[in-house]
């Protein structure tokens, strides 16, 4: 979800007012993901590099997480919604934990939509300490270095429990994955759009989900 701060930028705003208009392009997301048959979705929302930007900007990011994404239940219910997290989400400030503990244990038996959030995520970082876990286990006598294989390394990654991600959209210009999913993305198909965060829509998101169904996807096989 990029572009919060060209588009404060470009309206003379605090980058603050950027991300604040970024969460309500999340709202609107949110909504209109299920009405266009989106069974999961993904947002990246704070990544494990982000803790490298002005100490101010993360303040207010980490504000905006307590105040308002998790000040959403009610519409998470109204939608149908189940929260996942993915990311090292659990190094974060106590209070921030709890509040995110809370969010998933209450959405826990929704079904109809499945609204996963990356959190301190970084692609590096999962596989890092995915590796580290398999590794923990060959020195314990678990399982033997042989043994290691595609199917091992998906099962101990965050997303083990999620289906294989289908299409990464990245939104204000940017062609590159930035760290995001870089497992999960081998045969992801990929959509870009000039179009800033802020400023997504529903119909943004269709034209995504209709270049993505008239894709032919092989697989490598042919």
């Amino acid at each position: 979800m990029d572009g919060n701060g060209r588009w404060a930028k470009a309206r003379h705003l605090p980058r603050l007012a950027g991300h604040r208009a970024g969460v309500e392009a999340v709202r609107r997301i949110v909504r209109a993901a299920p009405r266009l048959g989106i069974e999961t979705l993904t947002l990246y929302a704070f990544s494990s590099e982000n803790w490298r930007r002005p100490a101010e900007e993360v303040s207010d990011l980490m504000s905006l997480l307590r105040h308002h994404l998790l000040a959403e239940l009610d519409e998470l219910h109204a939608n149908g919604a189940r929260l996942s997290l993915i990311g090292d989400w659990r190094s974060l400030k106590p209070d921030v934990v709890e509040r995110l503990e809370a969010a998933v244990r209450s959405t826990a038996a929704n079904e109809r939509f499945r609204l996963v959030v990356a959190l301190n995520y970084g692609g590096q970082d999962e596989l890092t300490r995915a590796v580290q876990a398999i590794a923990g286990r060959a020195a314990a006598g678990e399982i033997a270095p042989a043994d290691i294989s595609p199917q091992m390394i998906e099962n101990s990654l965050d997303t083990a429990d999620l289906q294989p991600v289908d299409l990464i959209i990245r939104t204000s210009g940017e062609q590159r994955l930035s760290n995001f999913l870089l497992w999960q993305a081998a045969y992801a198909e990929m959509w870009f759009t000039p179009v800033l965060w802020p400023d997504f829509s529903e119909a943004t998101l269709r034209e995504a989900a209709e270049a993505f169904a008239g894709r032919e996807r092989r697989y490598g096989g042919r």
